[in-house]
């Protein structure tokens, strides 16, 4: 009799999650939207854009919760571990591809502990350098950094930032060393920057096109294969063309569901994720920011999570040759 009423009980759960499934998005329960970074910045910009965009594809309402620390990880461990019924997401950047090699010890794994529902964005990055530098083009720039070897100071703004992640793929494409200086956040940096206390910094367009525009800033060149439109940014060779042959570079958002997400909802949630990366209020929005809204195959869960795999294969051995590691 126990036995029965044991498996009675099982198949009145497994028909209750049925109906939610099948009824999601519930208009009266809010979808949270996880963003691992703190609130203004630019991964939560995106964020916020994406869930109006979301909130009129679905009918549901979307909440935004910054849990921040750990380059990321905190709160994507926090969605990794959540409750599988698509109420809570994540939306995170490059750093989902780079934290496998920058932490010693993960609390989850990235490819196997999420349903990936597709690519949203992608930003370009710029390198640029103080004011006073005497070099005023990528050429003078390179010949200026191999006769001041050991002495070029190039500033991030933190363990596993996007200017971190491009200042190492620099060096490494230049085969030169340079003395890392790290500061907790874009701001600061870019300060120092202007003040002439560090060198050069490589930064999304999102963080450098207004003190381009304002010429507080050297601009040497943009980090993708083509040149940008961005009438402050159109003149700018890319580093390709400079001489860095297939140097590319680009900060990525991409939205994930706990793992064992049921297969409609996570089909509901794609297809509200690529109505939304239509909506013109949307893509105008991450124009603004100098985002390019993902149009290709990679805003499908498959094509996503294979361009984050290439991603971590990119990025692994130059976290690992350059020895940045955190605990």
């Amino acid at each position: 009799m126990k036995k029965l009423l044991s498996l009675s009980l099982t198949a009145l759960a497994l028909v209750s999650f049925g109906v939610q499934a099948n009824d999601f998005p519930n208009k009266d329960k809010p979808i949270t939207l996880v963003v691992p970074f703190t609130a203004g910045g630019p991964t939560d910009r995106v964020a916020r854009d994406l869930s109006e965009a979301m909130r009129k594809a679905t009918g549901a309402n979307f909440v935004v919760d910054n849990v921040v620390g750990a380059g990321g990880t905190i709160g994507a461990n926090k969605v990794a571990k959540a409750a599988p019924d698509g109420y809570t997401l994540l939306l995170h950047h490059i750093g989902m591809a780079t934290s496998p090699a920058l932490y010693r010890k993960m609390p989850y794994d990235t490819l196997n502990d999420f349903e990936y529902l597709g690519l949203i964005n992608e930003v370009p990055m710029t390198l640029i350098g103080r004011p006073t530098l005497p070099a005023n083009n990528f050429k003078e720039l390179a010949t200026w950094i191999a006769q001041n070897k050991g002495t070029v100071n190039l500033g991030n703004a933190g363990l596993g930032a996007a200017s971190h992640l491009c200042g190492l793929l620099f060096q490494s494409a230049i085969k030169i060393d340079m003395t890392t200086v790290p500061y907790k956040g874009t701001a600061p940096a870019m300060n120092d920057l202007m003040g002439g206390q560090i060198d050069l910094l490589c930064d999304q367009t999102t963080n450098t096109t207004s003190q381009i525009e304002a010429k507080s800033v050297k601009a040497f060149a943009v980090t993708t294969t083509k040149r940008l439109t961005t009438p402050a940014l159109k003149d700018l060779p890319t580093l390709n063309e400079a001489g860095l042959k297939g140097f590319e570079v680009s900060i990525w958002h991409g939205l994930y569901a706990p793992k064992g997400t049921p297969a409609d909802v996570v089909a509901k949630l794609n297809k509200a994720l690529q109505a939304s990366l239509k909506d013109p209020e949307f893509i105008k929005k991450q124009q603004g920011l100098g985002a390019v809204v993902i149009t290709d195959k990679r805003v499908e869960g498959a094509e996503h999570k294979k361009f984050v795999a290439s991603e971590i294969a990119k990025w692994g051995p130059i976290i690992k040759e350059a020895g940045t590691y955190a605990d």
